[in-house]
């Protein structure tokens, strides 16, 4: 059976952004009968804020969201992960890198594009690998990340929105965390394991991480893992200075207009008016939201959310 999933972090409130993502994914999954899992991705420990989740969840349900298993958190079972990393490591695919981030930084021999993902220029990898992989691991005398060895061609897969897609990971990242120093799982491991396992076929999320695919789409292969899901990578919802709906441009918290005495009708209508339902923001519930969306509709650029999109939002009071 298909199989979806809604998987917020707990490392913050659920925000407008995060909505119109959640909200095409289950309405996509309730048109075409997907089942729908709700997964809590709490790995990111000092991350995670204590009572997001709950928070997350009573957001999801406010808004008339439902799902059909769940909530499952990471950190209930983190086996899976564990075996990964093992079966990855037996077949010499990984290393120790002691590199700090402050290291790779210093390494770039260029400007780079994206701040948060440095290229790592393989400092740590064996010279002789893949024989003495296992080796730096064995042999380490301090805590280590462990980088999977990434070959240096690129991967191609279709998007369902964004269309084909050629991502060279190596080009990019390089060889790519999967085990932290505090050996967890890290986020493309945990992710892959976690979609692996709950048989996810349909992945809708925002394209941000449309670089991440790549990289989760390799180690799907590395670990002979099924089933290969489909992708949908939507644009975001930014602010007016063009960046990512943050901190930065307000409260935007869904559990902020809930606290003013919004009708979520009010939300999934400017949500629509988003996804090109509407023209005008119009208060909808879901059921009107899932008859009217249509993905051929839905702009192929970010949508900005503005200051008199916030005054709509709070006109009910």
């Amino acid at each position: 059976m298909r199989t979806t999933r809604l998987a917020p972090s707990p490392t913050g409130a659920l925000h407008l952004g995060n909505v119109r993502t959640f909200l095409v994914n289950w309405t996509m999954a309730r048109q075409n009968g997907w089942r729908i899992v709700l997964r809590i991705d709490d790995l990111d420990g000092p991350r995670v804020k204590e009572g997001a989740d709950r928070g997350a969840i009573e957001d999801l349900a406010w808004l008339g969201l439902d799902w059909d298993e769940g909530p499952v958190y990471q950190l209930a079972d983190i086996s899976a992960y564990r075996d990964a990393i093992n079966n990855l490591q037996e077949r010499n695919l990984l290393y120790a890198c002691t590199c700090t981030r402050k290291d790779i930084v210093a390494a770039q021999s260029a400007p780079h594009d994206n701040e948060h993902e440095l290229r790592y220029p393989g400092t740590c990898r064996p010279k002789d690998w893949p024989d003495n992989c296992s080796k730096t691991i064995a042999n380490k005398t301090r805590p280590a990340a462990l980088r999977v060895i990434v070959p240096d061609e690129p991967l191609t897969f279709d998007d369902q929105f964004c269309g084909a897609q050629s991502i060279h990971v190596q080009a990019q990242v390089g060889d790519f965390v999967v085990a932290t120093k505090k050996a967890m799982a890290a986020y493309q491991l945990a992710v892959v394991v976690d979609d692996a396992r709950q048989g996810i076929t349909e992945v809708i999320r925002g394209d941000d991480l449309l670089r991440s695919t790549g990289r989760q789409l390799l180690l799907y292969q590395l670990l002979k893992l099924t089933p290969l899901p489909r992708y949908w990578h939507l644009p975001l919802v930014i602010g007016p200075d063009g960046r990512r709906l943050a901190k930065r441009h307000g409260d935007t918290r869904v559990g902020f207009y809930r606290d003013q005495g919004i009708n979520p009708q009010r939300i999934i209508g400017l949500m629509a008016c988003y996804c090109g339902l509407t023209q005008q923001p119009t208060p909808m519930d879901t059921a009107e939201f899932r008859a009217g969306l249509n993905l051929k509709n839905l702009p192929k650029q970010p949508v900005t959310f503005t200051p008199q999109d916030h005054a709509w939002l709070l006109q009910q009071k």
